[in-house]
């Protein structure tokens, strides 16, 4: 089960946001992931909780920012209940995307999962909800994923496979890369991975 931290920071002015302290794990239905957020300060920021079935949809989806909540899951497309500071008002959606995203490392590799891209496919165009921080605003947004290589690194806890990915959003062009290995995010816009106290896991599924 890895447990590690990540720092969080604004991919374009570098401004920093705060840390994630996370830990993740896969199970015999699918994928779990859960953190706590912290400020910049070193105040509680925030919380994600994200679960993952076999074929990488999102089953469970608990999002904390301030005073804001999002709870979601897959439901024709992908539903969600998004609850305003007060707690009073409470506001439903529903779009016909594929899975979520949002500040969080874990949308990163999720989305990785459930497009289970090959070295060889073409780039892959995916639909996603993105909850923006820090009240949690949800926006539909469409990316193209590609997985550019595969390489294997030898460590002294065995070898590792890094997945290197393009992520081009579809609306702007803007492009970047995003290497995954296993269930950590080693680098991508926004996100240093700072410290990991065991191994990423090896996915395995119906198609591994």
């Amino acid at each position: 089960m890895p447990r590690g931290r990540y720092s969080l920071h604004d991919p374009h002015d570098h401004t920093p946001l705060g840390e994630e302290h996370f830990r993740c794990a896969p199970g015999p239905s699918g994928w779990r992931y859960v953190s706590q957020v912290t400020t910049p300060s070193g105040d509680h920021g925030g919380s994600v909780d994200l679960a993952l079935d076999d074929l990488g949809r999102p089953i469970r989806l608990e999002l904390h920012a301030g005073s804001w909540q999002v709870r979601g899951a897959a439901l024709d497309g992908v539903t969600w209940v998004r609850t305003d500071p007060t707690g009073t008002h409470a506001t439903e959606g529903n779009v016909r995307a594929h899975a979520f995203t949002g500040t969080s490392p874990a949308f990163l590799i999720a989305t990785a999962r459930l497009l289970r891209l090959t070295p060889s496919a073409a780039a892959t165009r995916v639909r996603l909800v993105a909850f923006t921080d820090p009240v949690l605003a949800p926006r539909t947004v469409d990316q193209s994923w590609a997985l550019l290589k595969s390489e294997t690194h030898a460590t002294d806890n065995g070898p590792l496979t890094v997945d290197e990915y393009q992520v081009t959003a579809l609306d702007t062009g803007e492009q970047h890369l995003v290497h995954l290995a296993g269930d950590v995010v080693l680098a991508a816009p926004g996100i240093e991975l700072e410290d990991l106290q065991s191994p990423p896991s090896v996915f395995t599924g119906p198609d591994d």
